[in-house]
């Protein structure tokens, strides 16, 4: 559609690396980039480094997919200690439980395709479990820098059929925390690999989900 995309690989499997140092990836992989036609986009776990970046660096729109919200001053784990149901216990079946170093990944398909992407036809489902990376844990227990939520244009893509995030809780903590209200997508956890069309239109158009609705 005639955008520059960058997407750079987060260090997600250093033991060492927490969220800000993702976000100061992402930074060094914008360094060209004008900075009044930005927009960040975070996915899932990538909320917490979309947050951080937008904070960093000026941007013209913050865009989370599914994605999980930090708070300021509070862990990933503070939250979930605090009783945050914020994802559905399923997947965590699925998961190998974290080794040396805190890393853990997805090692049960059947659960993965389940749970995070049960609207793509199973060739599609594979590729994407077998190309999934490992996750170290200590990101969870650095606590989000961010004293406020950045100053920035945000909206909030929730999918309707999400079998990972719960979404009777984030459809109440979206507006609570962001002021806004959620955008609902139909389908799965991932909507890039069983609807991209669709998803890519709304990233690209602010106003249609406004148009569709009248």
């Amino acid at each position: 559609m005639g955008h520059e995309v960058v997407a750079p690989d987060l260090p997600c499997e250093d033991p060492h690396a927490t969220f800000d140092d993702y976000a100061e990836v992402v930074l060094g992989a914008l360094s060209e980039t004008r900075d009044d036609d930005l927009v960040v986009v975070g996915y899932s776990l990538g909320g917490h480094t979309a947050a951080l970046v937008a904070a960093r660096r000026p941007v013209r729109e913050l865009v989370y997919v599914a994605a999980m919200l930090p708070e300021p001053g509070l862990s990933l784990n503070d939250q979930f200690r605090r009783g945050d149901r914020m994802l559905l216990p399923e997947y965590a079946s699925g998961i190998e439980e974290p080794g040396q170093g805190g890393l853990s990944r997805w090692v049960d398909f059947d659960v993965y395709h389940r749970t995070g992407c049960h609207d793509c036809p199973e060739p599609v489902a594979r590729e994407r479990f077998e190309r999934s990376r490992g996750q170290c844990t200590r990101p969870y227990e650095h606590r989000c820098p961010l004293t406020q939520w950045p100053k920035v244009p945000a909206r909030y893509l929730l999918c309707n059929e999400d079998r990972l995030m719960n979404n009777p809780f984030w459809r109440p903590a979206v507006p609570t925390l962001l002021g806004i209200e959620p955008i609902e997508l139909p389908g799965s956890h991932s909507p890039m690999a069983s609807r991209p069309a669709e998803l890519v239109r709304l990233l690209a158009d602010p106003e249609r989900e406004r148009r569709l609705a009248h």
